[in-house]
């Protein structure tokens, strides 16, 4: 697939949060191995919050979910080799990334 071997990149306003290797592709999703950039550190804990709030899966903590994902992109962007993706989901843990974007806001219910 023509995704494999492409560097994605995460920012935060002019900072590099970190790249994404892409590995592995099963669309919509496309994943690879994170390499922390100097902004990492401003948001690597919303960056876990976001995944324990996520396997919690029960109904009270969507809300806090999609506040915590909200902070999460106001802070940062993502960039395919292209440029700037419209919007995305993302996810970062440990040495890993998964994500899915659009080249068009997502539709919210």
């Amino acid at each position: 697939m023509g995704f494999l071997g492409e560097v994605w990149r995460v920012r935060s306003g002019a900072e590099p949060v970190g790249e994404i290797l892409i590995d592995d592709a099963d669309f919509p999703w496309l994943s690879g191995r994170f390499t922390a950039g100097p902004a990492f550190e401003s948001v690597r804990d919303l960056f876990a919050r976001e995944l324990a709030l996520m396997d919690q899966d029960h109904e009270e903590h969507w809300q806090e979910w999609e506040t915590t994902y909200d902070e999460i992109t106001r802070r940062v962007s993502l960039s395919s080799p292209d440029g700037p993706v419209a919007e995305f989901l993302l996810h970062i843990e440990g040495d890993r990334a998964w994500f899915r974007w659009s080249d068009e806001p997502f539709a919210h219910a």
